[in-house]
C-alpha cells in the first residue's frame, strides 16, 4: 500500500536547500534543486548520520556538512570513493504543491 501526502508549497523549500518532514521511521529532508526539481531523503547521511538537510545542495546531490560527502539526491548513494546509502523517498510537484510518496509503515508525524 503505498499513499502520496502533501506536504506543502514547493515556495516554502528554498532554491537549493531543504526543509524536512516527521515520519514515523524518522525525519525525511526535502531538497529542491536550482531548476526546481524535489528529491526526499532520509535525513541521515551514511557516513556518521550528519543532517543532510542542512547540507549543500549543488546540481543533483548535497554536500553533507559533517565531513564532505557527497550524497546524489535521487538514489541516496554516496559518490566515490565513499561508500554508503542512505533511503530516498519518492516526491513530485503538482500545481506548485510538494508530494512524497509514504510507503507502507511510513506515515507523516502530527504533533
Amino acid at each position: 500500500m503505498q499513499d502520496w501526502i502533501r506536504i506543502g508549497l514547493l515556495a516554502d523549500i528554498p532554491r537549493l536547500g531543504a526543509r524536512t518532514v516527521e515520519t514515523s521511521q524518522g525525519q525525511v529532508a526535502v531538497f529542491r534543486t536550482s531548476d526546481d526539481e524535489v528529491f526526499a531523503l532520509f535525513n541521515r547521511c551514511p557516513h556518521k548520520g550528519g543532517p543532510l538537510s542542512e547540507g549543500i545542495v549543488s546540481g543533483k546531490v548535497v554536500v553533507c556538512p559533517l565531513h564532505n560527502w557527497t550524497i546524489d539526491l535521487a538514489t541516496g548513494e554516496a559518490t566515490a570513493p565513499d561508500e554508503g546509502c542512505t533511503r530516498p523517498v519518492a516526491a513530485r510537484i503538482a500545481d506548485g504543491q510538494v508530494w512524497l510518496e509514504l510507503k507502507a509503515g511510513l506515515k507523516v508525524a502530527h504533533g
